[in-house]
């Protein structure tokens, strides 16, 4: 039987966590609700909850209430219908037979849809594809979300410059440790007033670093290398920001600030070199291969891997790790990527070093700015 090729599109998913739909609706809504395009006149079913809230503030051509079709499927029964029977009769009396859907599209929705033979068809990469290719307007909001990761990533070194020494090179603030656990609270204190929602925010210190998704804990300490990677989400738009530094309070050996340097090195080279039509794959291996001939190889250790072991970087936007994957693209205008090389080996710490570009036609255009300073 050959399957009707599907010319609508659908998503059924709560916006404030799934990029698809708040790009499809520029609306928040925490609960589950409907989305469907239909021959180019894009549907939304609400809630009564937020249905007049989505009229004045959601980008479609038709908002409809869901408690309608809820009573249409419920009739004389006293207790409400499954979520799946109610839109799977939205969908009838819209005589649709076939959608195309996220490929993250829930299971149990799918099943009941495909018991009425409407036929479902998981998109293949983007569901979107459009959202790769940043707008005037996105780059702008994209400012802003890197405006409110600065704002953390400030505090973080005021905080840390007021910090002391102890004889034993804890950091004192406040009379008190400086802990991982208190000085991400004060970054992500700092991004919540400035409009922002943090969320597993990096600070990690010593070998703790060298896990480069660590979150941190613990006391910090004087001549250490710490980490400090902030990747907050706008408040407002849904638009993620995403930074890294690596910083010494007090003074750096030398062996910290030559891996440091590197480090900064290996960024400034990927940054030159990428413009539309640069292979990621090519320009990663590039940079890797500059770390190793600087000394600092790529290899597993003592049964852990050391030196530059995880991607260049990765798209951003409506989610903090987006299409396209830095080493899985052809550079071309529009893309947004973070640029995040990083160096780790136990014993010396590690380093990483992140800022956000958009190709432009000729290169790149640098959307964040924030100093690179090795020592506080």
């Amino acid at each position: 039987m050959k399957r009707p090729k599907a010319k609508n599109r659908l998503i059924v998913a709560a916006s404030e966590e799934d990029p698809d739909m708040l790009y499809a609706t520029h609306f928040f809504a925490p609960d589950t609700f409907i989305f469907l395009q239909q021959n180019g006149k894009r549907t939304l079913v609400l809630s009564d909850l937020e249905i007049d809230r989505g009229r004045k503030q959601a980008k479609a051509d038709e908002i409809l209430a869901y408690s309608d079709f809820e009573k249409e499927v419920q009739g004389r029964n006293k207790k409400a219908p499954p979520f799946e029977k109610v839109l799977s009769h939205f969908l009838r009396k819209r005589k649709i037979r076939s959608a195309l859907v996220p490929a993250k599209f829930p299971l149990g929705f799918a099943r009941e849809l495909s018991s009425h033979k409407i036929h479902l068809q998981p998109a293949n990469g983007l569901f979107w594809p459009e959202r790769e290719t940043k707008t005037e307007s996105e780059l702008g909001l994209m400012r802003k979300a890197l405006a409110i990761t600065q704002t953390g990533l400030a505090r973080a070194m005021e905080v840390l410059a007021a910090s002391q020494p102890s004889r034993g090179k804890k950091l004192i603030w406040s009379g008190r440790a400086l802990t991982s656990e208190i000085l991400r609270a004060e970054i992500d204190s700092a991004i919540l007033r400035a409009g922002g929602l943090p969320a597993n925010t990096i600070v990690a210190g010593g070998d703790q670093a060298c896990d480069p998704h660590e979150r941190g804990h613990g006391p910090l300490y004087a001549n250490s290398l710490i980490i400090l990677d902030v990747f907050p989400r706008a408040a407002a738009t849904g638009y993620f920001g995403d930074l890294t530094r690596t910083v010494v309070r007090d003074r750096a050996s030398d062996e910290q600030r030559r891996l440091w340097e590197t480090v900064k090195a290996g960024q400034a080279l990927a940054l030159r070199k990428m413009k539309p039509g640069v292979d990621g794959l090519k320009l990663h291996n590039e940079v890797k291969q500059f770390f190793a001939d600087r000394g600092y190889p790529t290899e597993v250790r003592n049964g852990r891997q050391v030196g530059f072991f995880h991607g260049t970087g990765h798209g951003l936007g409506l989610e903090i790790h987006e299409y396209p994957r830095f080493q899985k693209t052809v550079f071309k205008p529009g893309q947004v990527l973070t640029v995040e090389p990083g160096l780790y080996y136990p014993g010396l710490g590690g380093v990483r070093v992140e800022d956000v570009v958009a190709l432009t036609k000729t290169g790149i255009q640098m959307l964040s700015r924030f100093e690179k300073r090795l020592e506080i």
